[in-house]
């Protein structure tokens, strides 16, 4: 070889294979080379046993899927660009024209309008149910149902409903459920065990762009379950819509996930600590906190989620209705150090008022607040200096819209 651009493609050289360090290598490929044609021929893409593309793993991301299972308590993973392209890929790969599928009413949002328009342009019927009324969701089961989605806690309004109860339900069907477990986190309690009796999930789906990512700079989401046949189902479909993330990405996640438990905890403490001190200010009608007395599903929460005693550092609250909806966004504006934005998770908190008439259907669930909600995110910032941003803020109330 005299090119020097064929001397450095194909230079003979390669890193010794010992190398070991706290932080695994990050490998990115979309070609893998294969050693002979019979390797090529002979290789399953389909599992863990060698490597044929990059976008159905590598090194690198197998090492986060295995260590997502973990996290969850799963056996197998596999990995979205988003929160939302795992849930996508379920429903795509569960669903077809004629069948069914049943959401909370309180669900994530962007789950709620894959239904209302995707799927339903494909023939797939969706209907709201009531999570906190488990005879809401066993009355609209029907022959048509193949999947039920569920939340715990609500998507903004915190209701954390009777997990298991619901899962019961679909057992007794024969309907896939499937469980956004974004808030617990594989952390609050396990999705694969909601009982003595090893009652669980079909699977779980993470939205890993909130605390296992913990820096609010990537976006990744996961699938993860216990079943090898619905893992192949929706593996198959993964496939075909060409999923994949990026390796750096990956990297992050792995860099990042060791302290994904301290992290947790930390949010949880500092937001069960401003909770607790919303709960006393008379600007605030209602605080939304599922491991605070008296707050919606408080007792679910306890009995699911009360063993380990951890729970999301999230809450919303429910400003007297005094105060206008323009006076309770001047309050958000007025923070220093919540930053107004989506997502949580992060180091910064994150702040958002929020319209929930607009976000619900009257005829499934009752909201019985008239005062506007506000959802905090708390971030790593000490609890103390965001009691005294809130209290400041707060004063802006008093002055008249």
């Amino acid at each position: 070889m005299t090119d020097i651009s064929t001397q450095l493609i194909h230079h003979p050289y390669r890193a010794p294979d010992t190398f070991d360090a706290p932080q695994p290598g990050v490998f990115k490929a979309s070609t893998v080379f294969f050693p002979d044609v019979a390797a090529l021929h002979d290789r399953d893409w389909k599992h863990k046993t060698g490597y044929t593309y990059g976008l159905h793993g590598t090194p690198t991301t197998f090492l986060l899927e295995e260590r997502l299972a973990t996290l969850e308590g799963g056996l197998q993973c596999l990995l979205a660009p988003s929160g939302l392209a795992a849930i996508a890929t379920v429903s795509l790969s569960l669903l077809k024209s004629g069948d069914e599928v049943l959401l909370p009413d309180n669900a994530y949002g962007p789950n709620k309008s894959l239904a209302e328009a995707e799927l339903a342009a494909y023939g797939i019927r969706w209907t709201l149910y009531d999570p906190m009324r488990p005879d809401d969701l066993a009355a609209k089961l029907s022959a048509d149902t193949r999947l039920v989605w569920l939340e715990a806690p609500g998507s903004v309004t915190m209701e954390f409903p009777d997990l298991p109860a619901l899962v019961r339900l679909c057992r007794a069907q024969g309907v896939t459920c499937v469980l956004d477990n974004t808030w617990g986190a594989g952390l609050a309690f396990d999705p694969f065990q909601l009982d003595g009796d090893g009652l669980a999930v079909d699977a779980s789906v993470h939205a890993l762009t909130k605390y296992p990512s913990g820096g609010g700079d990537v976006l990744m989401g996961s699938i993860v379950t216990r079943d090898e046949a619905l893992h192949m189902r929706l593996k198959m479909t993964h496939m075909r819509l060409g999923l994949g993330v990026g390796a750096n990405d990956a990297e992050l996640l792995l860099r990042s996930l060791s302290t994904v438990a301290l992290r947790y905890d930390a949010h949880d403490a500092a937001a069960r600590t401003l909770a607790n001190w919303c709960a006393g200010r008379p600007e605030i009608a209602t605080v939304l906190h599922p491991a605070l007395d008296g707050a919606p599903g408080h007792a679910h929460w306890k009995a699911l989620c009360g063993a380990r005693d951890r729970a999301a550092g999230l809450f919303s609250v429910v400003f007297d209705a005094r105060h206008s909806r323009a006076q309770v966004h001047r309050f958000c504006d007025a923070l220093r150090l919540f930053r107004i934005g989506y997502s949580w998770g992060g180091p910064i908190s994150l702040v958002v008022p929020y319209d929930i008439r607009t976000m619900r259907d009257a005829r499934v669930s009752d909201w019985p607040h008239d005062g506007t909600l506000v959802r905090f995110s708390i971030g790593l910032e000490g609890a103390s200096d965001l009691q005294a941003d809130l209290e400041q803020a707060l004063a802006t109330l008093a002055v008249p819209a």
